[in-house]
């Protein structure tokens, strides 16, 4: 990518910007979002495992599902119609 100059500073453009939580390569590809989500997701598993043991197993697994839903769920609009191996 190319330098702008403007009068005083000279501006480089990024790959890849965050905006409300949501990552946006410059080839709209997503990756850099379902790569942020996963890593978000796994934070979350493994936080709750030092906890797991002093929980009943209901309890267990709402809390699984209630993390990695919001997390997943958040903005999943943007999405729609990315290349089959991002949602893998």
């Amino acid at each position: 990518m190319v330098d702008i100059e403007l009068v005083s500073a000279s501006l480089s453009p990024l790959s890849a910007v965050c905006n409300l939580g949501v990552t946006i390569d410059s080839r709209l590809s997503m990756a850099d979002h379902v790569s942020a989500v996963c890593r978000a997701c796994y934070f979350q598993l493994r936080q709750l495992r030092v906890i797991l043991q002093s929980l009943i197993s209901e309890t267990a697994t709402s809390l699984v599902h209630a993390f990695i839903s919001c997390r997943l769920d958040y903005c999943n609009a943007l999405l729609y119609g990315i290349a089959d191996c991002h949602l893998q």
